[in-house]
């Protein structure tokens, strides 16, 4: 009886396996069906892409310029899935829309915007609704009629209850076709010329809408990119991304990577890093003078240098000099925007109260309300401000001179600077000249680190160092005399 019943239920099971193997197939295909059509919730953006979302809450106009493949356009992509649905994560610190927004999305032609960016936020044809837009939100998609398989535009569920629209658009269709409508945001993957991008930036003049561009400098300093980098507004943000700074790819693969572009788009297509030609002012290889860690020995002496700013950044940097050797080790930077003294002084503090500070000539100025000199303010907030402004030993203190000082020891391997200092390796890489004068924009870690090198001299050890070098002291043995 026992193996009868054993025997039945073996049969039984035997006999529903091929129903319970469907219905498993069947969950399983649902559930890559869900993770396909739901990227979203899932983007976690590495720190240069956080960057650039961040500065959305206070630029209308932004600008990535990363490497080839790096996720510029992922980056977009993302970003204007978020907000044409309303949903945004809870790390997000950018602009936000609390209602449905009417919006482009562009390329430079009908077959890239279809190959890029309407693949980014749809998916391919084949598997529509496999994009950074969640299937679900999806409401209608409407077929263009230039080029096989565009769409013209997507008609997406916003959590307020309306739907948005994002409109896709190409380059070619040229200045006229994007006129006459008014946007909340724009997305422009891939560089634009110069007439289509100021169009499209001025169909958000009567929302206050943002614009943003993700691309590959390969057209070198270019009247867009000059917009950026070259004219002073507090509308603008620039943020750069280097294959280094792409967790994807392994130290193996990112060196496979950068030896197979043609030596004159490396850092265009690695570093995302316009060809500025005789333009720039440090024409250095990274390699040259960027380490990954710097151990700083007990009998290097140390010294700060800062620049003043409120609307553009104030700026700081820390430098170690091995006197040895005479090479000069940056192991901090700090930059910031619409700060008080109080609040740089509270963030340098950290860095040694016996730290001596190098400062330019405009700390001899008044401030405006208080009447006393920026210099003061700072020395009264604890910094060991140096008594006299940077200058070289012979009184002057001449812009050129000293970047010759600093491009020299960067070409002879006496500046090394520490790799994860992101805001001034940026500054480096795009620190140029425009009919031969250094643009004043976006140098501020670089003026620093200048008059850091300008007064050397003034480096000093930090006494708890000092503490550790002295020698022990020896039991008095008077057989010893």
């Amino acid at each position: 009886m026992k193996n009868s019943t054993g025997a039945s239920a073996k049969s039984s099971v035997n006999a529903r396996a091929p129903a319970l193997k469907s219905e498993l197939l069947r969950l399983l295909a649902e559930k890559k069906r869900r993770f396909d059509t739901d990227w979203l919730p899932r983007y976690r953006p590495y720190p240069r892409q956080a960057d650039f979302h961040r500065a959305g809450a206070d630029h209308r106009e932004r600008l990535f310029m990363a490497g080839n493949q790096l996720g510029k356009t992922y980056s977009g992509g993302a970003e204007a899935a978020m907000h044409a649905t309303g949903k945004y994560p809870p790390w997000w610190q950018g602009r936000r829309f609390d209602k449905p927004t009417v919006t482009w999305a562009a390329g430079v032609t009908g077959l890239a915007t279809r190959d890029t960016v309407q693949r980014m936020l749809v998916g391919r044809a084949e598997a529509v609704g496999t994009g950074t837009i969640p299937g679900a939100d999806i409401v209608g998609l409407v077929a263009a009629r230039s080029t096989p398989g565009l769409i013209d535009s997507i008609r997406i569920r916003h959590v307020s209850g309306g739907t948005s629209t994002i409109g896709l658009k190409s380059y070619e269709q040229g200045r006229e076709k994007w006129q006459g409508e008014t946007l909340d945001w724009l997305w422009f993957d891939e560089e634009p010329p110069e007439d289509i991008y100021t169009e499209g930036l001025t169909r958000t003049n009567a929302t206050g809408g943002i614009a943003w561009m993700t691309f590959t400098p390969l057209l070198g300093m270019s009247e867009v990119v000059r917009r950026f980098l070259s004219e002073a507004s507090r509308d603008r943000s620039v943020t750069t991304m280097t294959i280094d700074d792409a967790g994807h790819y392994s130290p193996e693969m990112r060196a496979r990577i950068v030896a197979a572009y043609p030596a004159h788009e490396r850092e265009a297509r690695a570093k995302g890093i316009p060809i500025l030609g005789s333009g720039r002012i440090f024409p250095v290889e990274e390699a040259m003078i960027a380490v990954d860690q710097i151990r700083p020995e007990p009998f290097w002496p140390a010294l700060g240098a800062m620049d003043f700013g409120w609307d553009h950044p104030f700026a700081a940097v820390m430098g170690y000099h091995d006197r040895d050797a005479d090479v000069v080790y940056l192991t901090r930077a700090f930059r910031a925007r619409e700060q008080t003294p109080l609040l740089h002084a509270g963030a340098l503090r950290a860095w040694g109260d016996w730290l001596p500070w190098a400062w330019p000539h405009d700390g001899l100025q008044h401030d405006k309300g208080s009447g006393e000199q920026l210099a003061e303010q700072y020395r009264r907030q604890g910094l060991a401000m140096l008594p006299e402004h940077a200058r070289f030993e012979d009184g002057s203190n001449g812009v050129e001179a000293g970047l010759m000082l600093l491009l020299d020891r960067m070409r002879t391997g006496r500046l090394k600077v520490s790799r994860h200092l992101d805001d001034w390796w940026e500054e480096f890489r795009l620190y140029h000249r425009k009919d031969g004068k250094v643009v004043k924009e976006r140098d501020d870690l670089m003026s620093a680190t200048r008059y850091l090198i300008m007064m050397l001299r003034h480096a000093t050890l930090n006494p708890a160092a000092l503490e550790l070098m002295r020698p022990e002291p020896q039991p008095y043995d008077p057989l010893s005399y």
